[in-house]
């Protein structure tokens, strides 16, 4: 099978089995494994997608704030960083973040044992309880990481899958005593609904996992989430773009082509083949699968998408676009050469947006790459309701971004306040600037809010999206959702399930 991403140069009229739109962590992960199953496969478009990393003014910053995960011992970007040589380093880091609000402030380690005992002697703490909503989060996050760790879990199953299955089938109850309930249910279940550390904290990681508040998500995907911190989670040496980049030199060598700086026009399907239309020529493929949200797609396409996307577009639509600040401060600023991560709160007791809280990713010392000797790069991030953004008039939608941006440095300054007494450069970006460096329709960031429903669960929303025939989506909006560990493992499962059912693959699943 042949799989290719598209740049500024090809032979006119490639016609390679499969074409991937988009070079997010969800499109190369699908090139990658459709290549490595022996697809003929073409990528298009800047590696990294929504976490890449980028160059202005000689500085090299994260697209995003971020954290990253997959990155333990047999997870999926630790085995393809040693089956393909990828040369890329990840750095443990312990704490992982600091959560910093204006009464304590919490050293998140990556051993979960220790987090514990910091949790727990936060003030107000009652340990038992505590540990009580940890252990039933625990049983929960087991039971869904275990999806993370083999995806030949997750739908399309063989009947090999399904045997698997009901013989885990009780570690499933759990998740089941949760479905279509909020996080907060869980808090007030041990007692804890009146403890504000616990709520802070849980606000803070619903926010940059699930996008939405603990009163608001989904129980079982928030308890997952708040395993992330303990499941091979750390920092991509370099910044995140050099995975994505050693990522589409692993397609190359699997055979596949990535060809960047090539805007797709549109996608149009004759004689049960599609016709990709590029700036610089045209692609036919048995197969697209695209890594761009549905929007997107829509205005690709000439036929129309199935209808079971809409819902998608609109459950986008609900969450979060980004409003950022891009600084460089002097190392003195920054305890320790590791790289670090900050969540800071200025107001508790207001919502977790628009620069009241703020997510802090700072390069490590050693990354020259990034930022000369003696200085470091920061990504700051907040997000913004993009609803409430699309229904400003243009004219006032500078100022309110503007706004937002001004609260974000006064979190800063009060929570963090060495970072700006050592800042040499700052830059600002806003959705729109995310859209144009990106391409994600009108800046939205971090795919479907995971707010309470059993819409989460239908069978649908669990299977590798077929927008029309042939035609398949991945990233943040479909199969998994958030977190790039997730968008990966979504492209994999759905390059698999491709395999499954056309022959052009030499080898078989598995091998």
């Amino acid at each position: 099978m042949s799989v290719e991403t598209l740049s500024p140069r090809y032979p006119a009229m490639r016609k390679p089995d499969v074409v991937v739109i988009g070079a997010g962590f969800g499109g190369l992960s699908a090139a990658l494994r459709l290549a490595e199953l022996g697809a003929d496969v073409e990528t298009l478009r800047y590696p990294g997608g929504c976490a890449s990393t980028f160059t202005r003014s000689g500085y090299q910053f994260e697209a995003g704030a971020t954290l990253f995960s997959g990155l333990g011992d047999g997870q999926l970007f630790s085995n393809w960083n040693d089956t393909w040589d990828l040369g890329v380093r990840f750095d443990p880091l312990d704490p992982l973040v600091e959560l910093r609000t204006g009464r304590w402030s919490l050293a998140v380690s990556s051993d979960r044992n220790s987090f514990l005992e910091r949790f727990s002697a936060l003030p107000g703490a009652d340990p038992e309880a505590v540990r009580g909503f940890f252990g039933t989060q625990r049983r929960v996050a087991d039971a869904l990481w275990t999806l993370f760790e083999d995806p030949s879990l997750l739908p399309p199953l063989s009947g090999t899958s399904v045997v698997r299955h009901l013989g885990r089938s009780l570690s499933y109850v759990p998740i089941v005593r949760w479905m279509g309930r909020p996080l907060s249910d869980v808090v007030s279940k041990h007692g804890l609904a009146g403890w504000e550390p616990l709520r802070v904290y849980l606000d803070a990681v619903s926010q940059i996992t699930v996008q939405t508040s603990s009163a608001e998500a989904e129980a079982p995907f928030a308890m997952a989430a708040l395993d992330y911190f303990f499941r091979g989670t750390g920092h991509v040496h370099g910044g995140i773009g050099s995975l994505a980049w050693a990522m589409a030199g692993a397609i190359e060598k699997a055979g596949g082509k990535v060809l960047l700086a090539n805007r797709v026009r549109g996608i149009r399907r004759e004689a049960g083949r599609w016709h990709v239309d590029t700036r610089k020529g045209e692609l036919e493929a048995q197969i697209v699968v695209a890594n761009v949200l549905p929007h997107s797609l829509a205005g690709m396409t000439e036929p129309q998408m199935n209808g079971e996307l809409h819902d998608v577009e609109a459950s986008v639509e609900s969450g979060r676009g980004a409003a950022m600040l891009y600084l460089v401060v002097d190392s003195d600023a920054v305890r320790g050469p590791e790289a670090r991560h900050l969540q800071l709160v200025d107001d508790e007791t207001a919502p977790f947006v628009e620069g009241n809280h703020v997510f802090c990713s700072i390069s490590a010392a050693d990354e020259h790459e990034r930022a000369p000797n003696g200085q470091r790069t920061v990504t700051v991030s907040t997000h913004i309701p993009m609803k409430k953004l699309r229904q400003m008039k243009p004219e006032d939608q500078g100022a309110y971004v503007a706004a937002t941006q001004s609260r974000m440095r006064r979190t800063i300054g009060r929570r963090a306040p060495e970072l700006l007494e050592h800042m040499t450069f700052e830059m600002t970006a806003s959705p729109r600037t995310f859209a144009r460096f990106t391409g994600r329709h009108l800046g939205y960031v971090g795919g479907v809010p995971r707010r309470v429903g059993w819409n989460h669960y239908r069978p649908r929303a669990l299977w590798p999206r077929e927008a029309m025939r042939d035609l398949y989506l991945v990233g943040d909006s479909v199969l998994l959702g958030q977190s790039t560990l997730a968008v990966a493992l979504g492209g994999v499962r759905t390059a698999e399930s491709i395999a499954s059912r056309n022959t052009f693959c030499a080898k078989a699943i598995g091998s």
